[in-house]
């Protein structure tokens, strides 16, 4: 009797928590659908795209949509063998159009073109919007198969954003394909010119012979790749049950002895993350973190404020991105090593999703990694721990209700 009624209550505990749960997902969607028709349109910083060599490579780091976009189509437009371009979100509108036609037309003019796109991510865009020439090759990325594979590949988004134009040009980043993005959301993407593309055109390679169909072709791989860049690509595979790019962050946060510079725009990290946080600050490193004020995901940012007092508590000093959407996904260190890429910090970009993030180890590269980020602090205003403190007891409550659902995103 006794253990049927621990039971009994169990379940009913876990049912009241799962309602309470779902009435304040419920009221926080309500108030970010109304604050968001109320939102006016702000400009926020940018810098022109920036262009560094990294020994035998040329990096472009750019801050706009609109200056990205342009140099892919140019890109593509270019193109005289092949054209590969992996994206989460593919919007059916004037630029997501834009694209459609670059590829289009490529594959008219006889260059061989491959397209991989996320299902789920693009569930809300017409489905006609995809029906492409037949002359394209074209793999929607479904994050579960269920049993029609074997053996089974474990599920996961295709969070990657990445472009390589006759192995000789590339692109990856936090940019997806949208006429907002091009101008009203602040991200960070990189192009490539030079010996490293060959890795990042690996990554596309692996990617497309492990998923395709027995209808799609096998691709080549790349066979310029070298041992000794100073940039390298650590990429999340969850079909094989690979995710170096958490390590890779707690590898360089490990070895930061100065500052550690972060940009992210969904900010759920994981305790080992949290904990080599607080380490570096306990050993006299400057921890800053910039987080959208608010992004476009509000259960996301009340996810991510449950990690704010442990932050906060222990010295990470954590700003907030004013006025749009910062998507960014990117870090430097010590003024040596740096990252641009799709993962979040979190466990659905970590150890969930396929992704990718090139890793830099050049101090030019870093110190215009740090230009960036100083510019884009002049659009945070900083929370303190105080003010965190006094935030008001409806907020605690409903972030102690979410807060089971951490590790789930």
């Amino acid at each position: 009797m006794l253990i049927g009624g621990v039971r009994t209550a169990v379940r009913w505990g876990v049912a009241g928590l799962a309602t309470a749960q779902a009435g304040v997902i419920a009221t926080l969607m309500i108030a970010d659908r109304r604050r968001r028709r109320s939102r006016q349109h702000v400009a926020f910083p940018t810098m022109p795209p920036q262009t560094m060599p990294a020994d035998e490579t040329e990096v472009t780091v750019y801050t706009k949509g609109r200056d990205l976009y342009d140099d892919m189509i140019a890109a593509i437009d270019a193109a005289e063998h092949t054209v590969l371009l992996e994206t989460y979100i593919w919007k059916a509108d004037r630029t997501g159009q834009r694209f459609k036609r670059a590829v289009t037309a490529a594959a008219e003019r006889g260059v061989a073109v491959y397209l991989v796109y996320d299902w789920f991510a693009n569930l809300v865009v017409p489905q006609q919007f995809f029906n492409f020439d037949p002359r394209l090759n074209v793999l929607r990325h479904r994050p579960w198969t269920g049993l029609r594979r074997f053996p089974v590949r474990a599920p996961g988004l295709n969070h990657r954003k990445v472009l390589v134009v006759d192995g000789a040009i590339g692109f990856l980043g936090g940019y997806n394909i949208g006429s907002e993005y091009a101008t009203r959301w602040r991200d960070t993407h990189m192009r490539l010119v030079g010996p490293a593309v060959a890795d990042l055109e690996n990554v596309f390679v692996d990617y497309w012979n492990q998923t395709r169909s027995k209808n799609h072709t096998t691709l080549a791989q790349p066979d310029q790749r070298q041992w000794d860049s100073p940039i390298t690509l650590a990429r999340n595979v969850p079909s094989l049950g690979v995710y170096p790019i958490r390590y890779m962050y707690l590898e360089a946060i490990d070895r930061a002895r100065e500052r550690i510079w972060l940009t992210h725009a969904y900010l759920i990290p994981d305790d080992d993350l949290v904990f080599a946080l607080v380490e570096a600050v306990e050993r006299g490193v400057d921890v800053r973190i910039i987080v959208p004020a608010e992004s476009n995901h509000v259960v996301a940012d009340w996810l991510s404020r449950v990690s704010y007092h442990a932050l906060l508590s222990r010295g990470v000093r954590l700003f907030l991105y004013q006025n749009a959407m910062v998507h960014a996904k990117t870090a430097t260190i010590d003024g040596v090593w740096s990252t641009i890429g799709t993962a979040n910090i979190d466990r659905l970009s970590l150890v969930g999703n396929y992704e990718v993030n090139a890793e830099v180890l050049n101090a030019d590269i870093a110190a215009m990694m740090e230009g960036i980020f100083t510019m884009d602090l002049g659009n945070c205003r900083e929370l303190t721990l105080e003010e965190w403190e006094q935030r008001p007891l409806a907020a605690k409550v409903s972030e102690g209700i979410i807060a089971p659902l951490r590790p789930l995103l």
